[in-house]
C-alpha cells in the first residue's frame, strides 16, 4: 500500500537534485559528433589540405636552399604543419582508445618545444648573431612598458646578458616541454593522469602548473626580444611571423586547458556507452585535436605568406640559370634536421664560462680580416666562419 510505504525513501527519491546541473550523457543511439564519419571526414580534408600546402612550400624552400643559416630554421618551423595536423587526426580515428591520445600528443609536444627555440635562433640570424645585436642595441635604456612586460625593468639597459636570458628562457622550454611529456605518458600508464583532473592526487593538476610556469617564461623571453630588436626587423616583417608562432604553440595550449576546463564543468557531454570506454579528459582532447585539425589549414595558409620561399629563389640559380639538384635537397633536408646547433647552444648559454665571453659564430666575405658591425653588411654573402669573443661582465 502507499501509505505503508517508507517515508525516507520517498524522501530521498523527492531530494536526490543538486542545484548543480548534471553532465550530459551521450548514448550508444545518439553519438558524439566526435565519433561520426562527418567528424572524421571534415578534419581530413582539412588536414590533407594543410598538408599539401605546407609540403610543397617546404620543398621550395629546399630546392632554392641559398641561405642555409636562415632557411634550416624556417624549414624546422613550417615541420609544425604535417606534425600538428597528422598527430591531431590520428588522435582523432583513434578516439575510442582513450589512451592512444597521450602517445600521440607527446610527439607534437616535443616538437613544439623545438620550434620556438628555432623561430628565436630565426630572429638572430635576421639580425646578424649576437655581435650584431650587441652592436645595435647594447647600453641602451630597456624602455618601460606594461604592454610588454618591462616594467619591472626599469632603470636597466640593453646587455649581452640580457640576450642570454632570451635564449636560456627559450631553452628551458626545449627541456621542459619534453620531459613533462615523457612524465605525462608515464603516468598515465599507471592511471596517475586525466585530462581536466585538478585533483590534487592526479599528475594533471602539477603537470599544468609546471607547463603554465615554463610556457609563460618562454613568452615573456620572446616577448622581451622583440621588443629590443623590433625596429631592427622591420626589414623581415616579424609582426606575422611572431604572431603566427605565438597562435600555434602557445593559443593551442590555453585552448586544450580550457576545453579540458569546460568538460570538467559539464558543458561538454560525456560518454555513456557499454561498448565505448573513454576517461575523463577524453571528450575534451577530442575536441582539442579536432580543431586543430581545421586550424593548421588556416596555420599552413598563413606560415606560407610568413615565410615565403620567394625571397630565395634568386640566390639559388647557378650560373647557366639552373637549380639546385634533387641531391641537393635531399642532404639539405637532412641538415635541416639535425638538433646538434641546438645542444651546442644550449651547452653554451648555460656554461659558466658565459660569464667571461660569448661566442658568437659569424660568417664575413673572403678576405676579411675584422667583422664589421654594420647590419647592411651581415646581410650580404659572407662564406667562411669565425669566432668573435665579446665581453659579458654585464649581465643581465
Amino acid at each position: 500500500m502507499a501509505s505503508d510505504q517508507d517515508p525516507g525513501t520517498v524522501s530521498t527519491r523527492g531530494q536526490n537534485r543538486s542545484w548543480v546541473p548534471e553532465t550530459p550523457l551521450v548514448t550508444p543511439e545518439e553519438p558524439i559528433f566526435l565519433m561520426t564519419p562527418a567528424a572524421q571526414t571534415i578534419s581530413g580534408l582539412f588536414v590533407w589540405t594543410a598538408l599539401i600546402v605546407t609540403c610543397h612550400q617546404i620543398y621550395m624552400h629546399l630546392r632554392y636552399y641559398s641561405s642555409p643559416n636562415e632557411q634550416r630554421h624556417i624549414v624546422r618551423i613550417l615541420f609544425i604543419v604535417p606534425i600538428y595536423a597528422v598527430d591531431s587526426w590520428l588522435s582523432l580515428l583513434f578516439f575510442t582508445n582513450e589512451e592512444y591520445y597521450v602517445y600521440f600528443d607527446t610527439v607534437r609536444d616535443c616538437y613544439e618545444a623545438f620550434v620556438i627555440y628555432n623561430f628565436l635562433s630565426l630572429c638572430y640570424e635576421y639580425l646578424g648573431g649576437e655581435s650584431a645585436i650587441m652592436a645595435e642595441i647594447r647600453g641602451k635604456p630597456i624602455e618601460s612598458s606594461c604592454v610588454y612586460g618591462t616594467c619591472c625593468l626599469w632603470g636597466r639597459t640593453y646587455s649581452i646578458g640580457f640576450l642570454r636570458f632570451c635564449k636560456q628562457a627559450t631553452l628551458q622550454f626545449c627541456v621542459v616541454k619534453p620531459l613533462m611529456a615523457v612524465i605525462t605518458v608515464i603516468l598515465q600508464a599507471f592511471g596517475k593522469y586525466r585530462d581536466g583532473d585538478f585533483n590534487v592526487a592526479s599528475g594533471y593538476l602539477y603537470v599544468t602548473i609546471i607547463y603554465n610556469i615554463s610556457v609563460s617564461l618562454s613568452l615573456y623571453a620572446l616577448f622581451l626580444f622583440y621588443f629590443a630588436t623590433r625596429e631592427l626587423l622591420v626589414p623581415y616583417s616579424p609582426m606575422l611571423k611572431f604572431i603566427m608562432i605565438k597562435s600555434v604553440i602557445f593559443l593551442s595550449f590555453w585552448q586544450g586547458m580550457l576545453l579540458a576546463i569546460l568538460e570538467k564543468c559539464g558543458a561538454i557531454p560525456k560518454i555513456d556507452s557499454p561498448d565505448v570506454s573513454v576517461g575523463e579528459g577524453t571528450v575534451a582532447a577530442g575536441y582539442q585535436n579536432f580543431i586543430i585539425c581545421i586550424e593548421m589549414f588556416f596555420a599552413a595558409v598563413a606560415l606560407r605568406h610568413a615565410f615565403t620561399y620567394r625571397v630565395y629563389m634568386d640566390k639559388r640559380l647557378d650560373s647557366y640559370g639552373r637549380c639546385a639538384p634533387m641531391k641537393s635537397i635531399s642532404s639539405s633536408l637532412k641538415e635541416t634536421m639535425n638538433p646538434g646547433d641546438i645542444v651546442q647552444d644550449a651547452i653554451h648559454n648555460f656554461s659558466p664560462a658565459y660569464q667571461q665571453y660569448t661566442q658568437q659564430s659569424t660568417l664575413e666575405q673572403p678576405g676579411e680580416t675584422t667583422l664589421t658591425r654594420s647590419l647592411s653588411c651581415s646581410f650580404s654573402t659572407r662564406d667562411h666562419e669565425k669566432t668573435l669573443l665579446l665581453s659579458s661582465d654585464d649581465e643581465f
